[in-house]
């Protein structure tokens, strides 16, 4: 099998202690907390303009994924539920832009929009705006979809620029890593900003028993109490989440299968998988925990535009992407690919109730 590791890998791996690796970059992590707190002074100073859309923004504070997109496409899903049209501003990383944000909705072209917003678009149906300024990501949406009347910004929880009602931190196993500020640890900004925040959703909780993942599954299938947990002093609510498979589609013929009749089929076959995400092995993990033959693994650069087939060196008889890799591999004719896709299993899924009356009281303010 061939490691998911790499220089990423180590660094990820140094940042979880405060070893001597770490230790030497402090002197670069003071420089990059003064620029932090540079930020926060302006942006207190001259608050960003608030936008008529009540807004909510889901970030992190590490370096590299942790499992946002499942869950603005889990928050879009369940505000649409609720009665909002909400739509979606990311930055639209790896793309070239001019100074206008480019909208759209449906079936986006990952090379114009970003392979996540792409993503987002496909799995919601929402209009989608992107630009590095998320703020004019917001105004050209809202000129664009009238009908949008809430806004999910894809990251964006160190872009102050943006004004916003309501913030989720989405964390992994790695936690706040070392504690420290870049690039002596993980963080873009102090862990004290967990404070400050809503909703912190722990990606990684203990997955549920039996069935398939669906963001309204109880959380009592976690062994843990129903209700999200929150600090005595009133701190962010915490929620258990696991990304569970649903489904895997053929990416040629778009055929799909569950995903326990498709690990059923394809148990004692010999398998490769390719992933261009943030925490690979976490997808690669995925696959070996469902007790797939996983022989090869290839972790490419988060964000990889696929500009060549990787699949053609591959001898396996399956090839295994996600579904963030799949918006760019569309013209690669290779039956053997097949789509994994994931959905938010929620330790609590009420939470996403209690997220809509937030910005529904916040909607309510502005009239």
């Amino acid at each position: 099998m061939k490691p998911a590791s790499g220089i990423a890998a180590r660094i990820h791996a140094m940042w979880q202690d405060k070893g001597p690796a770490s230790t030497a970059l402090l002197p670069l992590a003071w420089i990059t907390g003064l620029v932090v707190r540079a930020r926060r002074r302006r942006a207190r100073s001259r608050p960003a303009p608030r936008s008529t859309l009540p807004t909510v923004v889901v970030g992190n504070l590490v370096v590299g994924g942790t499992g946002k997109t499942p869950v603005v496409i889990a928050v879009a899903h369940r505000l649409r539920a609720l009665g909002w049209t909400p739509g979606i501003v990311s930055r639209g990383y790896g793309v070239s832009l001019g100074p206008a944000p480019r909208t759209g909705q449906g079936a986006l072209d990952a090379a114009e929009f970003g392979d996540e917003p792409a993503l987002i678009a496909r799995a919601t149906g929402a209009p989608i705006a992107v630009h590095p300024q998320r703020s004019l990501a917001r105004e050209a949406l809202a000129r664009q979809f009238p009908a949008v009347d809430v806004v999910i910004s894809d990251d964006g929880l160190q872009h102050l620029a943006l004004s916003r009602d309501v913030e989720i931190v989405v964390q992994d196993a790695r936690g706040v890593g070392n504690g420290r500020l870049l690039p002596a640890g993980p963080l873009r900004e102090p862990a004290s900003k967990l404070d400050e925040v809503a909703f912190i959703v722990e990606n990684g909780g203990p997955r549920a028993a039996g069935g398939h993942a669906s963001p309204q599954t109880s959380g009592a299938a976690y062994g843990r109490p129903t209700t999200a947990s929150k600090s005595e002093a009133g701190g962010p609510e915490r929620i258990g989440m696991r990304l569970e498979p649903t489904r895997a589609e053929q990416l040629g013929s778009g055929a799909t299968l569950g995903w326990s009749d498709w690990v059923a089929r394809h148990r004692d076959r010999p398998m490769a998988a390719v992933a261009a995400i943030g925490q690979p092995q976490r997808f690669f993990d995925t696959l070996l925990e469902a007790g797939l033959r996983l022989r090869t693994t290839v972790a490419l650069p988060d964000h990889d535009a696929y500009e060549k087939s990787p699949f053609g060196s591959l001898p396996e008889e399956i090839i295994a992407i996600t579904a963030k890799d799949a918006v760019k591999c569309g013209r690669f004719a290779d039956p053997r690919v097949w789509v994994v896709h994931v959905e938010a299993n929620f330790s609590d899924p009420s939470w996403l109730d209690r997220l809509s009356e937030r910005l529904a009281q916040a909607a309510a303010q502005r009239h």
